[in-house]
């Protein structure tokens, strides 16, 4: 059965076949035999999939069995933290510091990111270089953030605090690059990303969010578990209303 994940993939990044068989220093025929179905050697798999960006997994999801993915998905925890406030307060400017491409931010009202001026002036020079920067908020409207109040017991406060934020983020409002949306989803963490790395704040019921755990995670190839939170943002963003 043809690959359509493959070729699709490479139809979308503008290069031919030909093209990746030149940039992996290998046969043309073998990338049209990966094509039309042939699963390649686990080199050429995560030569391919880094080349094209994508995760090998989804290029060739039966390629590995139970085990092997569990091993790579467990290779992309880097640390756990028991409180979000016991996350080192430089490692938050780290991780979005070696972004590239890609940083996101998807929250309720993540407050203590938008107070904090050297996150705000990251994201601006990552923009200004040419990096895409989406912060997703929560609706200060929405059924959501009210049940979210309710849940942590601050009620009103949760859509203040997203009023707050909206305040605090607007230096970057105007700045090329920079996007902001409101969402009405529930969410089950708040997930901050900056191209391959993801710290995950879990959401606990009765608990505020700086008192939860947080993962850091980095893509490993053949892992799951960053492109899970990946896959999750951009459904979140493609369902968001641009902020007015």
């Amino acid at each position: 059965m043809p690959n359509e994940r493959l070729r699709t993939a490479i139809l979308e990044r503008g290069i031919t076949p030909a093209g990746l068989a030149e940039a992996l220093e290998v046969d043309p025929k073998s990338v049209e035999r990966w094509i039309n179905g042939r699963t390649p050697y686990r080199r050429h798999r995560y030569a391919v999939a880094a080349h094209l960006g994508v995760d090998e997994v989804y290029l060739w999801p039966d390629a590995l069995n139970p085990d092997q993915l569990a091993s790579a998905s467990e290779s992309e925890i880097v640390n756990i933290y028991p409180h979000r406030w016991t996350v080192p307060s430089d490692l938050w400017r780290r991780v979005f510091d070696h972004a590239e491409e890609d940083i996101g931010v998807l929250v309720y009202s993540g407050l203590f990111l938008s107070e904090d001026t050297g996150i705000q002036r990251i994201f601006r020079q990552k923009a200004e270089a040419g990096a895409r920067v989406r912060i997703l908020l929560g609706d200060p409207d929405s059924e959501a953030v009210a049940q979210r109040g309710a849940d942590e017991g601050v009620d009103d406060a949760q859509a203040g605090k997203i009023k707050n934020a909206v305040v605090m983020y607007r230096p970057l409002r105007s700045v090329d690059g920079v996007e902001f949306r409101l969402h009405r989803t529930v969410l089950y963490n708040s997930i901050y990303r900056a191209d391959d790395q993801v710290l995950v704040n879990t959401h606990i019921y009765g608990v505020t969010a700086s008192q939860a755990p947080v993962l850091h995670l980095r893509r490993v190839a053949g892992g799951g578990m960053v492109t899970t939170y990946l896959d999750s943002f951009e459904r979140v963003w493609n369902d968001a209303t641009p902020l007015a």
